[in-house]
Order: C-alpha cells, then structure tokens, then sequence
C-alpha cells in the first residue's frame, strides 16, 4: 500500500516537473497546494486569489484530481476561432509586395478590402507584415528604433550573408514629422497652398497644386501642372470660389509664382506673383508668404499623405496622363475630405459668397504687354491677332501703341488700349483657306457680333502697374528689416 502511494507521488511530482504555467497560475497552483496539503482556510485562499469559495473548490476538486496540470488554461495550444488562415495571410503579405507597395499600413487596409474584399483591421495588418519586417512608409522613429534592434540581433545569428541582406532590406526609413500648431478657428479663414513636384506616375514627375482649409484639414483645390506654374494656381483659385467662394487668407511659401524678384525686363508676364497677388487684391484675399516649410505644416503634411496614397490610387484607376490624373483628382479629394477632414456642422464659414462666373474669368487672368505693329495687329505667342469691336469690325491702331494683352481663365484674349477701350482679339490664319478669284464658293467673312467685357473689369494697365509697384516697394521694406 505504501509502495503505491510513493509511486503515484513520484508520477505526480514527474507531471508537475513538466508542467510550465504562467505566472497567475503559478499563484493559483501553490495557494491550492498549500491549502489541500495543510487543510487550510478556503474563505482565506479565496480572498487571496480573488475569488469566490465556490470556486476554490473546484479548483481543490481539479488539484486532486490532475495535480499542476489542472492549472494549464485549457486553451492553451489551440488557435483562436479568430484566427486569421495562413492562405489570407501569405496573401496580404504578397498583396503588399506586388501591388500595394509604399502605401501606408491604414491606406492598405482601406485597399483590401475595397478591392480585394479582405476585411481585416489595420492591427492585423501591421502585425502581419511587421512579423516580415516590412515597416510601414508612416512608421513611427520608436517603433523603427524598437525593430532595429530585433534586427540587428536577428543578423548577428543569420547563418549567411544573403539572410543578412534580406533582413536589411525590410528597413524603411521615416520623414521627421513637421510641428504642429492650433488650427484657424473658422472654416475659410486660413488657406494654405504649395505644390509638390513627385513621381505621380511611373516615369513623369508632375507639380501637384494644393490649398488646404487650415481650421478643418479639407482639401479646397487641387491641379496637376508639368511645372508651379501660375496657371496652376488660378486652377485651384477657381475651384475654391466657385466651390465654396471668397476666403479670408492665403498662405504660401516665397518661391515662383509667389515671390517677386526685381528683373531687367519689364514684360508683366514675367511677374507671376504681381499677378496673383492682384488678383487676390481684386477679390479682398489677403495673401501672405514664408519661406519657413514648418510655418504651413498642414499643406506639409498632405503633401507627404498625398505622397503616400495618390501615386497607388492613379496606378489601380489605370492613369498615365496628366489630364486624366486632373480629371481623377476631382473626384479623390471629395473621398479624402469625406474620410480625414473635419465635420463642417460645428465649424463658423467665413467664406464671402462667391463672385459671378464672368467676374472670376476676368480676375484669373494672365497679362502680357504688346506693341502694335505696322500692320494693325499684335503678336502672341507666335500668332499675329487683330483688335475687334463689339460688331466684330477690325479697330487699328498706329504703329508703336502699347496694349495689354488679357487673357481669360477661360483663354479668351482680349487687349485694353489707354486704359479705356477693350477689345477682343481674333487670329490671323497663316494661310487663306479659300481664294477670292479662283474658288466660285468663295463667301466674304461677315462680322460676327463679339462679346466684349465692360470697361469696370480689373485689369487697367495704370492700375495694375501702380499695385506692381507698391508690391515692389513692400518687398524691399522686408529685406531691408530682415
């Protein structure tokens, strides 16, 4: 009899010795074993583990019955119901690789299961790929340092130096994070424009134009251009006011359109930034400039989401042109505002209601300075045009006039002469299409009535020269008390 008991002892203490538990059920197991063995307090034991004396029991009935292992959580080994298959995850692993790569951990999750209807959450999708080593282009400089280190340990074991160079490869490097700063209390009271050149596409780098609305993170214009080009800027303009209307501020930086630079040439269409600010002069929209990146940080920061996100939706929506991207563009920035910017309920507008169309073509226009030739007409752009009334009769002018030539955001020309009269301008072919002499069909060109904007639009010459001027004289006092 006794010789059965040691036995059964040492099988128990054999068990036990294979058992490994958890720190808490370690807990449990010696307060039980401590209670079976010196038949102690069971409401003491209870309120030392936490638990109820019915349940103290049961675990007293299960000690005795399977000694430590009683202990083990009986799901232990087992996979969770929740488990995501190994299939879907080698697929989201090679999704990423193949077609996804550079977006971040969040835009890839959206992707998945819009396109590949592989509904998982963005934790799961980080703890997938990050058991890679494949970092998210958005990865924090903690994380990056924490996965480092396992990675330097890992290829101080690699076996060779291909596993080694595997293992590097899964490191992406971090942008530093711009600082930030309170948002604008209203909606419309601050706009911040930049353009970003990048590689929307495979092989062509394009000018993305941005102004983003400061106080709720919207984006209110956008406009892809081969260069940051004034043209680029009216584009985003114009979609603000007839979007939304007159904003109470701009905010760029000091470069291209938006920085005046004395020249030696005089010609008006070398001073873009004159230009856009009259524009804004026109209109009651403070203009404002640096040249500190961090002092617009929010249009900072959407370049680099934009940066992130933009490229892998044009490659999916099969975009290789510019105009197709600007085309795309109008319908991605109301899914983005719909996603990250901030409900407009609680947020005051101070948006002016927006100009007529007719205004806005006027104001966003591109000025140039022509003189009239011996011939009555101007040249532009290579083309030589000539000067029409509002009956469509040609107007001449001697040789030698000063006129300012206007064009429209619509491209309409127009020139004003003296700052009093304006007409419209009308090509002059290279080449007759058909010969009065030679050709029985012949028609003589009748005049055909031109639409003719009215003397109170903006673009005076005088006017518009004495605003370039004090522009001028505003940029010197700031280099001057720089």
């Amino acid at each position: 009899m006794w010789y059965d008991i040691l036995l059964s002892l040492r099988q128990e203490d054999t068990i036990i010795r294979k058992v490994e538990l958890t720190m808490d059920e370690q807990k449990k197991y010696e307060v039980i074993k401590k209670l079976v063995d010196e038949n102690g307090n069971k409401s003491r034991a209870a309120l030392t583990l936490g638990l109820t004396p019915r349940h103290i029991n049961r675990l007293v009935k299960a000690y005795k019955e399977k000694g430590k292992a009683a202990f083990v959580h009986g799901n232990r080994g087992r996979k969770p119901s929740t488990t995501i298959p190994d299939d879907i995850r080698a697929n989201i692993i090679d999704l990423y690789q193949s077609k996804y790569y550079d977006a971040n951990f969040v835009h890839f999750t959206e992707l998945l299961e819009v396109h590949e209807q592989i509904k998982v959450s963005v934790g799961t999708v980080s703890s997938i790929l990050e058991a890679e080593y494949i970092l998210s282009p958005k990865v924090t400089k903690a994380k990056k340092k924490r996965i480092s280190q396992e990675l330097r340990a890992k290829k101080d074991t690699a076996k060779n130096q291909k596993e080694k160079d595997a293992i590097q490869k899964n490191i992406v490097a971090v942008e530093d994070a711009h600082t930030r700063r309170p948002r604008c209390a209203y909606f419309g009271e601050l706009q911040q424009m930049d353009a970003t050149p990048y590689e929307w596409v495979s092989g062509q780098i394009w000018h993305l134009h941005l102004a983003i609305d400061d106080a709720t993170g919207r984006i209110t214009g956008g406009w892809f251009d081969m260069q940051e080009t004034l043209n680029g800027y009216y584009h985003v303009f114009h979609q603000i006011l007839t979007t939304y209307g007159i904003p109470y501020k701009f905010f760029t930086d000091r470069r291209t359109v938006f920085t005046y630079k004395k020249k030696n040439s005089t010609s008006l269409d070398e001073d873009t930034y004159t230009q856009f600010a009259y524009a804004c002069n026109q209109l009651g929209v403070e203009l404002e400039s640096s040249s500190v990146a961090q002092a617009k940080g929010r249009v900072e920061r959407l370049n680099q989401t934009l940066q992130s996100r933009l490229p892998i939706e044009l490659r999916l929506a099969g975009i290789t042109t510019i105009d197709a991207a600007n085309v795309f563009l109008n319908s991605y920035i109301k899914e983005y505002n719909e996603k990250f910017a901030l409900p407009l309920d609680g947020i005051k507008s101070v948006f002016e209601m927006q100009p007529s169309d007719e205004k806005i073509n006027l104001i966003l226009a591109v000025l140039d300075e022509r003189t009239v030739d011996s011939g009555h007409c101007i040249q532009f752009h290579k083309q030589y045009y000539r000067m029409l009334d509002a009956h469509g009769m040609q107007v001449h002018y001697r040789k030698g006039t000063k006129v300012m030539v206007i064009q429209s955001y619509n491209k309409n020309l127009y020139c004003c002469v003296n700052d009093k009269d304006i007409y419209a301008l009308e090509a002059i072919p290279k080449q007759a299409a058909k010969s009065k002499d030679l050709d029985a069909d012949y028609e003589a060109p009748k005049p055909k009535k031109t639409h003719i904007p009215s003397m109170n639009h903006p673009w005076r010459r005088s006017a518009f020269l004495k605003f370039a001027k004090s522009q001028q004289h505003h940029i010197d006092d700031e280099k001057l008390t720089a």
